[in-house]
């Protein structure tokens, strides 16, 4: 009953046993305090609700992701070789702080803010095996303009000086993973990818951030920026670099590797429900959602 309705109430679960004379018949009455043990001694707790869009498991969807992997793999088997980045954008302001902190029983733990909200900062960034290639921020939102100057400091940072102009067969290539953003589609962005052939560009599925190690830097990214305690806007600016500068080669390693764990499971074509937790579960069967 759980599995099926995980947002259930224990006054829904208890109305539903009482009235169900099929399954639970003679049970005439039960108290809320009983559902709770039995729902504990089954190993079942409370939690947030993790939202997950009706389309993610469409059909059609996963076989874009099924088409998406292979290609992935096409790729990483082929010569010369390729080298993936993984590229977003992530907004910030100066209200953002942690959710939870800590204080005396019966008190309330508070921090403090600027009253005002202030403009949103923008971070693009772009991450691979060898960690933090480029970050850029900016007040406001990114748009083709700004991608394209992205893009620009992301090839000079990847392409050697007396290697710039030149395609030959044994240099590597670069393919930049992003997410279908309607600016990262435009046809000046295409363009600019036919300008430079040593440059590719791979598009996620719709509905598969799980496949992009990216989402999890800016979610650590995130935090670091809550370290550097910003308060004003330069100084907000300031900490969200030094906040990059604190990711490590490692640490970007590690969501590659995880977000690829996910490369079964869509070749397979099957649901997938959770980003992170469900794969740490080394049990298949453990799984809720398979």
């Amino acid at each position: 009953m759980v599995r099926a309705n995980n947002a259930m109430r224990l006054r829904e679960i208890q109305r539903t046993i009482i009235e169900d004379n099929d399954v639970f018949e003679n049970i005439r009455t039960v108290s809320i305090s009983t559902i709770d043990r039995v729902l504990h001694r089954n190993q079942m707790s409370m939690k947030q609700l993790y939202r997950v869009p009706f389309q993610r498991n469409e059909d059609r969807v996963k076989e874009i992701r099924y088409q998406y992997v292979q290609r992935i793999m096409e790729l990483e088997s082929s010569e010369p070789s390729h080298n993936f980045v993984y590229m977003d954008e992530a907004g910030f302001n100066l209200t953002k702080c942690r959710r939870r902190g800590r204080n005396v029983i019966g008190q309330r733990a508070t921090v403090d803010l600027p009253g005002q909200r202030g403009g949103n900062i923008t971070m693009c960034a772009a991450i691979s095996e060898h960690g933090v290639l480029t970050h850029i921020p900016l007040i406001g939102p990114y748009n083709t303009q700004h991608l394209l100057n992205f893009l620009e400091t992301l090839y000079r940072a990847l392409i050697p000086d007396d290697e710039r102009g030149l395609f030959r067969e044994d240099l590597p290539k670069y393919v930049v993973i992003c997410d279908n953003v309607s600016f990262h589609r435009s046809n000046i962005i295409r363009q600019w990818f036919v300008t430079h052939p040593r440059m590719l560009i791979e598009f996620l599925p719709p509905y598969s951030p799980f496949l992009n190690p990216i989402e999890e830097f800016f979610s650590a990214w995130r935090w670091k920026v809550y370290d550097h305690q910003p308060h004003t806007q330069m100084t907000l600016l300031a900490a969200m670099d030094a906040a990059c500068e604190d990711i490590t080669v490692v640490a970007c390693r590690g969501w590659i590797r995880h977000s690829k764990r996910f490369f079964p499971r869509c070749i397979g074509r099957e649901n997938i429900r959770c980003d992170v937790d469900e794969n740490m579960w080394a049990d298949r069967q453990e799984r809720l959602d398979v």
